[in-house]
C-alpha cells in the first residue's frame, strides 16, 4: 500500500504513523510544509518555515504552493491522501482533489479556527464535505466536528508505545511523595492552579515529604518560579525544563502522582495523560471533555473543577494521604491503557479503516 500524508514532518504524531506503516512494509511519504525529516520516509518539504498556519499571511503563502503540492501527489499517486489536520493539510487536499481522501481533525482546527469567523467556519466545513472519510482522535472532538457536517466520523486514538511507557519505579526516598506535570509552561495549562494548590498542601501537611517536579518549557516559566518563591514553597518545587522525548518514560516514573490542570473549555484529547497512566502513575485531570476521555475517572483519575486550587488540593489529598487507592489507581491505569490506549491496536484500526476504504 502506498500512503501519502498531508501533514507537518515534525509532528511526533506524524512521526509515529509513518514509523508504524514504514516497518508494515508500506510505501510511505509525507507533504510538510515545514522543513523536516523522517527516517525511512521520503519528505516533500515546501521550506515556507511556518509557525502558525492559521494566521491569514501564513495561509496565502501555503496556498500558492497547493499547484505544486498537486503535481507532487499525482507524482506520488498514492492508495490513500491523508491529511492531518482540519484547517491548513485539510484546505490543501481538499483543492489537490485527490480520491480516495481522508481527513483527520487533532483539535484547535474544529474547536478554535472555525470560531474566528464565518469564512473560516465555512472553509472547515468545506475541507469535511471534500473527504471521503473523516477521523477525530477523541469522541469529545468527533461531536464539535459534527457542529460541521452530517458525515459519521470514526474515532483514531492518539495511542502510546506502551513498551516505552511502563511501570519500571525507581529507588527514592521512601517518604517522599512526588507530584508532578509534564506540559508547555503557557497560561492554557493551568500549572499556576497546581502551584497554588501544591502551597495548600504543604501548609496543611507539614508531616509529609511532598515534591512537586515541573518538566516543560514557555512563556510563563518565569511567572511560574517567581510564584514559587512568593508562596514560600520554592525549596519543594522542582522546574526540569525541556524534556527529550526518550526522558519522558523516566520522568513520569518519578512521579507518584500526575496532574494536569488544563483551563481550557475544551481539550482534543490528553496524550500527556495517557503517558503516565501507561507508566501506572495515576492522575488528576480538569473537568474537560478531551482530558476525562484519556482517563477513567473514579479507576485510574480523580477529576478536579477548572481553575479551582482548592478543589484541586483535596483531589491530590486523597492521593497523597491513602496509600492503597493512590497503588490501586495506578495499576488500574495501566490496565486502562492497555485496554484502550495501546498504539499498535490503535495504529492497527487504522489500517483497517485503510483497507476497507480501498476494499481490499
Amino acid at each position: 500500500m502506498k500512503i501519502c500524508y498531508l501533514s507537518d514532518a515534525n509532528s511526533i504524531h506524524t512521526k509515529k504513523l509513518c514509523y508504524f506503516f514504514r516497518d508494515k512494509g508500506y510505501d510511505v511519504s509525507v507533504i510538510s510544509l515545514n522543513d523536516g525529516e523522517i527516517e525511512g520516509v521520503k519528505v516533500y518539504s515546501m521550506s515556507l518555515k511556518i509557525k502558525n498556519v492559521s494566521n491569514t499571511i501564513s495561509k496565502i503563502r501555503y496556498l500558492k504552493n497547493v499547484a505544486k503540492i498537486k503535481r507532487l501527489v499525482k507524482e506520488i499517486n498514492p492508495d490513500i491522501l491523508h491529511a492531518q489536520y482540519a484547517t491548513s493539510y485539510g484546505l490543501i487536499g481538499s483543492l489537490v482533489n485527490y480520491k480516495p481522501y481522508i481527513l483527520s481533525a487533532w483539535g484547535s482546527d474544529v474547536y478554535d479556527f472555525p470560531k474566528q469567523s464565518v469564512i473560516h467556519k465555512n472553509i472547515v466545513k468545506y475541507n469535511l464535505k471534500k473527504a471521503d472519510l473523516l477521523l477525530s482522535t477523541s469522541k469529545v472532538m468527533a461531536e464539535e466536528t459534527k457542529k460541521y457536517t452530517d458525515k459519521d466520523i470514526l474515532i483514531t486514538p492518539f495511542g502510546v508505545d506502551i513498551n516505552k511507557f511502563k511501570p519500571n519505579k525507581k529507588d527514592k526516598k521512601s517518604n517522599e511523595i512526588v507530584i508532578g506535570t509534564i506540559k508547555t509552561l503557557e497560561e492554557k495549562y493551568g500549572i499556576e492552579y497546581l502551584i497554588k494548590a501544591f502551597h495548600i498542601l504543604t501548609n496543611k501537611h507539614k508531616n509529609l515529604n511532598l515534591k512537586l517536579k515541573i518538566a516543560g518549557k514557555g512563556s510563563k516559566e518565569n511567572e511560574l518560579k517567581a510564584l514559587c518563591k512568593d508562596l514560600k514553597i520554592k525549596d519543594k518545587v522542582e522546574f526540569l525544563g525541556f524534556l527529550h522525548p526518550d526522558k519522558v518514560p523516566d520522568t513520569l516514573n518519578d512521579f507518584d502522582i500526575a496532574v494536569f490542570p488544563s483551563v481550557l473549555d475544551s481539550e482534543s484529547f490528553g496524550v500527556a495523560a495517557v503517558e503516565a497512566e501507561a507508566c501506572g502513575v495515576p492522575v488528576i485531570v480538569s473537568n474537560v471533555g478531551g482530558l476525562m476521555e484519556s482517563t477513567k475517572p473514579g479507576y485510574s483519575s480523580l477529576v478536579a473543577k477548572r481553575k479551582d486550587e482548592v478543589d484541586l488540593a483535596d483531589k491530590i489529598e486523597k492521593l497523597v494521604t491513602d496509600d492503597n487507592l493512590r497503588i490501586s489507581m495506578g495499576q488500574n491505569a495501566r490496565k486502562f491503557v492497555e485496554e484502550n490506549y495501546n498504539v499498535i491496536d490503535n495504529f492497527n484500526y487504522i489500517d483497517e479503516i485503510y483497507k476497507n476504504i480501498l476494499k481490499i
